[in-house]
């Protein structure tokens, strides 16, 4: 998809220095929830841009991202972020990605930080769709805390941790093994890498997992 310009629904905090911004769906998008799309704006002359996951399970007249941000970062598009409001206008590109929600009867989401974003949305749509689904989050300043209630009173199996806490046991608690359930992983690095382990602990097949690294 060619970038387009899209308008601001909607911005709410979610939590400690977080938001999610809802954009209006331009005529043709569509997305499932764990592709990502590229924001971008002029700043001083130059196109600067950054990459965000889709945070709604649908792009139904409107879908989200979930944007976590260091206040004393003072970056120009950290700025540029904190400034939107409902009305502006941004430029969207995409979506990309390979690793999203394509229909699995039972999907587990393994997510750090602003890996919840995704993770909620997948969860969502699933139970939506009459399929099974499992959060395990890991995050000390947890977003999304009314979705991810949410979720657990609709039946899907919810853990959230804090940073100290080691994946293993919230993972093979939800972890089957079957062939139709799908394990998806969102967040840094360091969270990729103890989630793998926790799959390969519980019996799975890391390599299997739909996982984004946000770096």
């Amino acid at each position: 998809m060619e970038p387009i310009e899209t308008t601001v629904a909607a911005v709410h905090d979610i939590g400690p220095d977080a938001v999610a911004i809802d954009l209006e769906t331009p005529p043709g998008f569509d997305a499932d929830p764990g592709q990502f799309v590229k924001l971008s704006t002029t700043i001083d002359g130059e196109t600067e841009g950054r990459f965000y996951t889709v945070s709604s399970p649908n792009t139904d007249e409107t879908f989200e991202f979930t944007i976590s941000y260091d206040p004393e970062d003072g970056g120009a598009f950290s700025e540029y972020l904190l400034s939107i409001e409902a009305g502006d206008t941004v430029t969207i590109t995409g979506p990309f990605g390979s690793d999203y929600y394509v229909g699995e009867p039972r999907v587990v989401v393994l997510a750090g930080g602003p890996g919840v974003g995704p993770a909620v949305a997948i969860a969502e749509r699933a139970l939506a769709d009459g399929h099974e689904a499992a959060v395990v989050y890991r995050d000390d300043e947890p977003l999304h805390e009314g979705r991810l209630a949410t979720l657990a009173d609709s039946g899907a199996d919810v853990f959230v941790l804090t940073e100290s806490e080691d994946l293993t046991d919230a993972v093979a608690a939800v972890f089957t093994n079957d062939d139709d359930e799908q394990v998806f992983i969102y967040g840094f690095a360091d969270f990729l890498d103890d989630a793998e382990a926790a799959i390969e602990a519980a019996g799975g097949d890391s390599d299997k997992a739909k996982a984004e690294n946000f770096g």
